[in-house]
């Protein structure tokens, strides 16, 4: 662990002098050098939570905080380079929080990771990195894809404004990603690849993104405690309307896996065909200024194989791979509704509340797994 921090110091400070050390060859036009910081404190409880031999996990209650600090270094108009880290244990892809009490193996030194580590180039129309990046393709909520899980790999947009009525704007993106490198032949490596057009309509207001996901030998359980590896082809249909007068958000999204599992002898029988979900929201309100309210409803129903279980978010509910040795989640087969309130208390504060309840779709046992939390986030950034 000190070895693991050491590293990361003399990384920082390497970053820092090289980036002073080309600000004082060069008289910057615009500050160069960027710090941004945030931190989360967080109440969280659980109840009603029964595991699928039909017992239930005693109710929780816990204290959690996260906080990420990052550097961007952008030496002229169309290039940055970027750094991110954030506390959080390295085995819990989707989770960066720690729990107060909980986890320091007796007072030991607080768990920081990198996130973020790229180089950046925009320019004209395109958008080009390379590196650890977070995902770069639009989205709406984590239900498919979790904010804190990171990508390895490169990434590629262009964006075009069009002259048919109908279409204001249209987005290209495209990129492809390492899971595990088994450092032997391409085909035999995990990897993600990702396809998005994404268009502007109605001034603006509506917001249409068909994307297709192809994700390449997959484990069945994260972290090195695979009993086989399979593959993804998820294709997503999501747009999203945006009401001005009222302020009111609709959206919706639909995944559909395009595999066939038929002949896999490793996925159960009853699985086979659990490879659709659906996930809708409405939102009132905007959190832009000091003073916003607003409030949601989230409804969602993803079958088993609509999305990478341990990639998506573990927000909902508390089943994650911890009797199968990995400590990430797995949300999928599921359905359920999540209810959020937040109020904007100053520029940098944020108050936010939110609210779920859940239902497994087909149990893996005698009994159906289910969940009810409630959170309670303060969030600060500056």
């Amino acid at each position: 662990m000190n070895k693991y921090f050491s590293s990361l110091s003399h990384f920082v400070f390497f970053f820092y002098v090289c980036a002073v050390g080309i600000n004082a060859q060069e008289e910057p036009k615009q500050k160069k050098l960027k710090f941004q910081a945030d931190a989360r404190i967080r109440g969280e409880q659980d109840w009603n939570s029964q595991k699928s031999d039909g017992t239930f996990r005693d109710d929780r209650f816990r204290v959690r905080f996260r906080v990420r600090a990052g550097l961007n270094y952008k030496p002229n108009h169309w290039a940055t380079f970027g750094l991110r880290f954030r506390t959080g244990y390295q085995e819990k892809q989707q989770d960066p929080h720690l729990t107060i009490g909980d986890g320091y193996h007796e007072l030991e030194s607080v768990p920081i990771g990198f996130d973020k580590l790229y180089f950046r180039m925009q320019y004209f129309r395109f958008d080009f990195w390379i590196g650890r990046n977070t995902f770069p393709f639009e989205k709406k909520h984590e239900l498919f894809w979790g904010d804190n899980v990171w990508l390895d790999g490169f990434y590629l947009g262009a964006s075009f404004d069009t002259e048919a009525k109908w279409i204001d704007s249209v987005k290209y993106s495209g990129g492809l990603f390492t899971v595990i490198n088994n450092y032997s032949t391409f085909s035999s490596d995990s990897f993600i690849g990702m396809l998005q057009v994404s268009s502007k309509h109605l001034d603006n207001k509506l917001n249409i993104y068909p994307s297709f996901y192809y994700f390449s030998q997959m484990p069945d359980i994260p972290d090195g405690n695979e009993n086989y590896r399979f593959n993804y082809a998820i294709f997503q249909l999501g747009a999203e309307y945006v009401m001005q007068q009222p302020k009111l958000t609709f959206g919706l999204d639909f995944y559909q896996n395009l595999k066939n599992y038929q002949s896999d002898e490793n996925i159960p029988e009853f699985l086979k065909n659990q490879k659709s979900g659906v996930v809708g929201h409405i939102v009132w309100g905007e959190q832009k200024k000091k003073g916003d309210f607003s409030a949601g409803v989230y409804l969602t129903c993803m079958e088993r194989y609509a999305a990478v279980d341990f990639f998506a978010q573990n927000d909902w509910a508390r089943w994650d791979y911890s009797g199968q040795g990995s400590r990430d989640g797995r949300l999928t087969n599921f359905k359920g509704l999540e209810l959020i309130a937040a109020y904007k208390i100053s520029k940098r504060f944020q108050l936010k509340m939110r609210y779920f309840k859940v239902e497994q779709l087909l149990p893996y046992a005698s009994y159906l797994e289910t969940g009810d939390r409630v959170r309670l986030d303060l969030n600060f950034k500056w």
